[in-house]
């Protein structure tokens, strides 16, 4: 801190900003060492536009698993229970080179019982999980 004794109106104050400035650059410096340049994100592959307007059943391998608003679980159309479902997909799955699945829900529904559903298909051993949206499933 300096302090000015002039011949004017009386003593004078200035604050010297030049330590807190070197400081500061300091700090920005450490921060921007310290902060990880990877970022960790989730792998997301991300479907291509389907050219193909034509709207057909899906393929005869494909298992879908559809919940509706009701909390109604089903496999291809088939109703199960929430309990049933683990041992089912499991059964399914043990004897399928193609571990692939897909999730249509209502958008009524919490996020988390369509996380639950996920969760019991990784666990039975399903590869990959896809969502099917409403224009999809029309």
């Amino acid at each position: 801190m300096a302090m000015a004794v002039g011949t004017g109106s009386g003593p004078k104050c200035d604050i010297n900003i030049t330590p807190y400035i070197d400081i500061l650059l300091v700090l920005l410096i450490i921060f921007m060492v310290i902060t990880p340049t990877k970022q960790l994100d989730l792998e997301v592959k991300v479907p291509q536009e389907n050219t193909d307007k034509s709207k057909g059943p899906p393929p005869v391998g494909v298992i879908v698993v559809s919940m509706s608003e009701t909390a109604q679980l089903a496999i291809n159309q088939e109703p199960i229970s929430f309990g049933e479902l683990g041992p089912k997909l499991l059964e399914i799955y043990s004897a399928r080179a193609n571990k692939n699945m897909f999730i249509s829900a209502s958008a009524k529904l919490p996020y988390g019982d369509v996380v639950k559903i996920i969760d019991i298909a990784k666990g039975a051993g399903v590869l990959d999980v896809g969502l099917l949206t409403a224009e999809e499933i029309r």
